[in-house]
């Protein structure tokens, strides 16, 4: 081991065993670099029930990738790719359950992933029978370490597979119900030689004969990224001014984020000739992650483009992200990280305060307020100054970071909100500076584990078709109990509560994770719902078991509902 006194020599050693392993075309005229910015937004794709789900812990299942879905149509993505349904049975039921529960809107286009292989590609039709429209994702990978390494083919083979499978994909098309579009993605583009893969694109192109009433979508991965972004872009480029029938071919890029510059991929593989973006909330997906798809239309806004996505909620498209991935977004992630719109240095914050100040005097037509890219109220956050102290002046973010920091509490932004408006009512009222001890013990007897006038006692399901619940609760100190149903364990026990106790309330919002306290892991869990008057209620469970603290906090949400119909 090195003491202190002792230096690295001459950096990593290990640089010699890298090379390049891309393909910069020989003859390109870069015009993307005489362009400054892009004009407007690309089609979307959102690939994150595919790429996205198949890069968790513990994939969503059913009904998760049904609200995934909701959440995506709710954003305004017109074109969505569902999963591989040849691939597992739960993907085949999840496209099966889209389709036949008349789940897809007209103007929405949902997009299926196929191996260019006959037996996947069959059942990929088959899996699409019935929809309205869909575009069939053909793929197959043409890279130089993967025809060497894995398949072990030649150049002729390997175009072989892509032109066979776009003739099958063709023959399909015609045998099934329903209007298809069809994409073919050269995997693994970047480390493909660029006139190999113009060359199989070509001969796929020719076969499939696009028209401006049937157009083709050609796919460009950076599968893995292996480049500066420029030789990316210019790769597009390249494909995008020799490819066949190119008013009829719509191009596409989907970047990865191996080199970190998954952002500066897409962004200037659209100045090159990109006009679609395939990628994911908040860059989910493999390894380092598919481009963000928010990053990429915030960055549009911030130059006075439309995005045609609506994040104007950033922090409830966390939540939701949050609680059906079960990943958790950085704190510094752009835009819709904790603290990118807080400022610790104290000459930051005097910037910001003084931009915003004149910004109330001068009312001007653009934005331009010092460290602060876009107005935070646009995607529904708060600038929130110095988040360290808190008095009665602080604001939610400098409170929920105190609780995030000290005792590891990752409190929901609105539930936040709620809990601001009390800490700083304490404050005023004492006029004086809260430590965190003090904000903690605030939330603790105004949120957590509550128990009156409803005390939980105790619950257990009955499984059948719909989860079935009996649980036991002391009101007034009397035991009674109540039984209900649900699509989950939660929904079944607020079913009951709503219907036994004549509770009127809606929108339950949920987050849950873990929490390291004291000697033994706890699990903590965050319940919002809205009362019949639009009031929104939190309450907070804390629990050795995740279920019970769900509980917990539903019951402390109704408390305060209860409470405050008093």
């Amino acid at each position: 081991m090195m003491n202190h006194h002792e230096r690295v020599q001459g950096g990593m050693k290990n640089h010699v065993k890298y090379t390049r392993g891309y393909f910069m075309p020989q003859k390109t005229n870069m015009k993307w670099t005489q362009k400054e910015y892009i004009t407007e937004a690309p089609i979307w794709c959102s690939v994150d029930l595919r790429d996205g789900n198949q890069a968790l812990i513990v994939p969503m299942n059913l009904q998760e990738k049904l609200d995934y879905f909701q959440l995506l149509l709710k954003l305004g993505f017109k074109e969505i790719e569902v999963g591989f349904p040849a691939a597992s049975d739960t993907e085949f039921v999840f496209l099966r359950t889209l389709i036949e529960q008349n789940l897809i809107p007209d103007d929405v286009t949902i997009q299926v992933l196929t191996q260019s292989r006959e037996h996947i590609i069959r059942k990929t039709f088959e899996s699409l029978k019935g929809v309205n429209k869909a575009i069939v994702h053909l793929y197959n990978s043409t890279s130089l370490a993967q025809r060497e390494q894995v398949f072990r083919k030649s150049k002729e083979e390997i175009r072989d597979i892509a032109v066979n499978g776009a003739k099958l994909v063709k023959e399909c098309a015609k045998d099934t119900e329903g209007h298809f579009l069809f994409q073919y993605s050269p995997e693994s583009f970047t480390g493909t030689e660029v006139e190999f893969a113009l060359d199989v694109c070509n001969q796929v192109l020719d076969i499939w004969q696009p028209t401006a009433d049937s157009k083709v979508i050609i796919n460009l991965p950076a599968t893995v990224s292996l480049s500066l972004p420029h030789i990316y872009a210019s790769q597009i480029e390249y494909m995008s001014d020799h490819l066949h029938f190119r008013d009829h071919v719509i191009l596409s890029v989907h970047p990865h984020n191996d080199r970190g510059t998954g952002i500066a991929d897409a962004e200037l593989g659209m100045l090159a000739g990109g006009q679609r973006i395939e990628g994911t909330l908040f860059g989910n997906g493999e390894r380092t992650g598919n481009v963000d798809v928010i990053t990429l239309a915030l960055n549009l806004f911030s130059h006075g483009v439309d995005p045609k996505l609506n994040f104007e909620n950033i922090p409830e498209v966390m939540a939701e992200y949050e609680r059906l991935t079960k990943m958790t977004v950085s704190k510094r992630h752009p835009y819709a990280g904790e603290l990118v719109f807080t400022a610790f240095s104290g000459s930051h914050q005097d910037a910001i305060a003084k931009g915003m100040k004149w910004r109330e005097e001068k009312d001007p037509a653009h934005w331009s307020v010092p460290y602060l890219v876009i107005d935070p109220k646009h995607i529904g956050r708060e600038y929130e100054g110095d988040i360290i102290r808190i008095n009665s002046q602080s604001g939610k973010g400098g409170i929920g970071y105190i609780l995030q920091q000290n005792y590891g509490l990752d409190l929901p932004p609105s539930m936040r909100e709620s809990l601001g408006y009390v800490v700083k009512g304490v404050s005023d009222r004492l006029n004086k500076e809260l430590l965190p001890q003090e904000v903690y013990d605030i939330f603790t007897r105004e949120y957590v584990n509550l128990d009156t006038p409803i005390t939980f006692v105790k619950y257990h399901f009955i499984q059948h078709d719909d989860f079935q619940t009996v649980v036991s609760v002391r009101i007034n100190g009397q035991l009674q109990e109540f039984t209900g149903t649900g699509n989950g364990r939660l929904d079944a026990i607020s079913h009951a509560l709503r219907t036994h106790l004549n509770l009127d309330y809606s929108n339950l919002v949920y987050k849950e994770h873990a929490l390291e306290v004291g000697s033994e892991s706890q699990a903590v869990s965050y319940i919002g719902i809205t009362g019949a008057d639009g009031t929104l209620f939190w309450g907070c469970g804390i629990d050795v078991d995740i279920m019970t603290a769900s509980v917990k906090a539903l019951f402390s949400a109704v408390n305060k509902m209860s409470k405050t119909a008093q």
